[in-house]
């Protein structure tokens, strides 16, 4: 087992809201695409409402009901990518602009956790915060400048 994961979080505003019209067919992709991460190679843990089915309930901000957050871990960045870009997913990946705004900062951050550790929503959205004070780093990057995991620190012999 590796000794660490890829954390990857996005935030999206909904054009409307999720019971509506506009947001429908998102809403009824929703299963499919979870179903499609679920079983891809490499993914670990997705974070899911209390509803379990998804985190559509949860809002990352409490001073807007618009704003959606998807929290996810995989092995590797290259799992994340093949299931992001070369599966299915991709297809709802490129209506998204029918379902959310097109936000001006950076809305995605990918970093590194140890293996077995769950991000919570609030550090999730402190990486979002950090990729837009500081730009992309180790702590805090993107598809477009991915880093490594750590190195394990080596095994002292006394």
């Amino acid at each position: 087992m590796a000794d660490f994961h890829l954390a990857q979080v996005n935030i999206g505003r909904i054009l409307a809201t999720l019971d509506g019209p506009v947001l429908a067919d998102f809403v009824a992709h929703l299963p499919e695409i979870n179903a499609l991460a679920d079983g891809a190679p490499g993914f670990v843990w997705r974070l899911v409402d209390e509803g379990g089915a998804d985190s559509t309930g949860l809002r990352p901000d409490d001073h807007d009901d618009m704003l959606l957050i998807n929290l996810a871990v995989w092995e590797s960045i290259q799992a994340l990518k093949d299931f992001t870009y070369r599966s299915d997913h991709l297809k709802v990946l490129s209506r998204r602009r029918e379902w959310f705004e097109r936000l001006a900062e950076h809305h995605l951050a990918m970093w590194w956790v140890p293996a077995g550790h769950l991000p919570t929503t609030a550090e999730a959205m402190q990486r979002i915060a950090l990729i837009r004070e500081h730009g992309e780093g180790p702590n805090a990057f993107t598809f477009r400048n991915p880093h490594p995991a750590p190195t394990p620190a080596p095994l002292t012999i006394s």
